[in-house]
């Protein structure tokens, strides 16, 4: 039986107050990471953590792991997929928007862009896309359905917690840091030790 020894959830002031004895996991997008992260933070977006597993997995065996995103969201989801493999780690609860609220520093690299979170994408994009329908469906009913679609897509993804939209738009070029592909792979590296 293992003995846990950190808390799955940590407030920002618990995490601020222990962060130089983690290693930081940021599982947002490359965009989103560059629009500013936790000081020390690894990007390891969550649509890649199967690849990054092995490195994960090391890096949790020499210091805990605290998985961070914008919200909390994502970052739970990837603290369950490590718990999957055996890999203990933490969350920070309430995710980057907690922390930068409550005053904790955030690295910004120099020239970065910021793209708009994440959540509010996946609002624009289903919000176009539900009013497309309805427009076009004046003129073509069946054209209705895509409204339909992505009111269904919304249902499923407020019932299971993910988001195939998000995962969708985090693939898009404006989501992407300048030249990302390196840097994961130097990320992995680090982490593996």
């Amino acid at each position: 039986m293992t003995t846990r020894t950190t808390p799955t959830a940590l407030a920002p002031a618990q995490a601020a107050a222990r962060l130089d004895a983690f290693t930081v996991v940021d599982v947002r997008s490359p965009g989103e990471y560059a629009g500013g992260h936790l000081p020390g933070a690894h990007n390891v977006p969550l649509d890649r953590f199967d690849e990054a597993a092995d490195a994960l997995t090391a890096a949790a065996s020499r210091r805990p792991l605290l998985l961070v995103c914008a919200s909390g969201n994502r970052s739970a989801q990837g603290l369950a997929r490590l718990a999957a493999r055996g890999v203990e780690a933490s969350h920070l609860d309430g995710g980057t928007g907690a922390w930068a609220a409550q005053g904790h520093p955030v690295e910004r690299p120099a020239g970065a862009r910021t793209p708009w979170p994440m959540d509010r994408q996946v609002r624009f994009a289903a919000g176009s896309l539900v009013a497309l329908g309805f427009l076009a469906g004046r003129a073509w009913r069946p054209a209705h359905w895509l409204s339909g679609a992505v009111g269904a897509g919304l249902v499923f993804s407020g019932v299971t917690g993910t988001c195939g939209m998000a995962a969708v738009l985090a693939r898009l070029p404006h989501n992407r840091a300048a030249g990302d592909a390196a840097p994961f792979e130097e990320t992995l590296t680090h982490l593996a030790g």
